[in-house]
């Protein structure tokens, strides 16, 4: 019979022949998940820093900056060799000062949203604006900008003209697929304003922003050109319901960190220039 650890049976200790008290195995050491403490998977013997989590996950970044999503299960992990329990941080006390937005931003506690501003954020679609709000709602909110959907960027150069950018009314533009002899790059190259700023990041779609480990796939799949790149992916895939993947697409996504780095620069590039004093 092998032996197997997880086994439990009366005779899983040595006897005690002088019949002295039973040992107590002590239980693993409870840990809270806070960011930025290293720990070991011990079933894997993988290494990373928490960057998140929630009640039933943890979020480790790898020495090569990959994240992984792994169970808080007791006695799962282990840190400096010992076996420890992970469990939900404690959130921070409401007065801390120091509680993080999803964005990494320090939340503001007790911040009223404020008025919205004059200036907005425009994004090629109701996914962008969805995931915009998962991760940056709480800054828009204290700043008071206001995120809206374009429907496409077919009409931006019209958009533009009738939105009537000026200082102290500044728009921010997203686009996606943002890369040299793109349409999107055509597109934004017709608009030349001094207060209006376009970013975007390379990603066909804005579920490519998202990275593939944190909805649970190795890799977004390639897709022929010419074919619809969402139909592909759901085809790729084997998901009927486009509509319920991107809700779990969205649920899937707790912060930032979440997110890839192209996509994160080009939404805080685009909050600063709105935000940014007149003058």
């Amino acid at each position: 019979m092998s032996d197997r650890p997880y086994m439990k049976g009366i005779l899983s200790d040595p006897l005690d022949l002088d019949g002295g008290a039973p040992r107590v195995k002590r239980p693993p050491r409870r840990v809270e998940a806070r960011p930025g403490l290293r720990v070991t998977v011990r079933a894997t013997r993988k290494v990373g820093v928490v960057v998140g989590g929630d009640k039933q996950v943890v979020v480790l970044r790898d020495d090569e900056g990959r994240d992984h999503k792994v169970r808080l299960v007791d006695g799962a992990f282990a840190i400096d060799g010992a076996p420890v329990t992970l469990v939900p941080a404690k959130a921070a006390p409401a007065d801390g000062g120091n509680r993080r937005t999803a964005s990494g931003s320090v939340a503001v506690p007790g911040a009223a949203p404020r008025i919205a501003r004059a200036s907005r954020i425009l994004v090629e679609g109701v996914h962008d604006a969805e995931l915009v709000e998962k991760v940056w709602g709480d800054d828009l909110r204290v700043e008071g900008v206001v995120v809206q959907p374009l429907g496409g960027a077919d009409d931006l150069v019209e958009i533009v003209r009738s939105f009537g950018p000026r200082p102290g009314r500044r728009l921010g533009i997203l686009l996606d697929h943002l890369v040299e002899h793109s349409k999107e790059s055509r597109i934004a190259a017709a608009v030349d304003h001094p207060d209006v700023c376009i970013t975007g990041h390379p990603f066909v779609d804005i579920w490519a922003a998202v990275k593939p480990s944190v909805v649970g796939i190795p890799a977004w799949p390639d897709v022929p050109k010419g074919q619809p790149w969402k139909e592909g992916v759901c085809t790729a895939l084997g998901v009927d319901d486009p509509r319920r993947f991107w809700k779990q697409i969205l649920g899937s996504v707790s912060s930032y960190a979440d997110l890839e780095p192209p996509l994160v620069g080009a939404v805080e590039q685009l909050i600063d220039f709105v935000t940014e004093p007149s003058g």
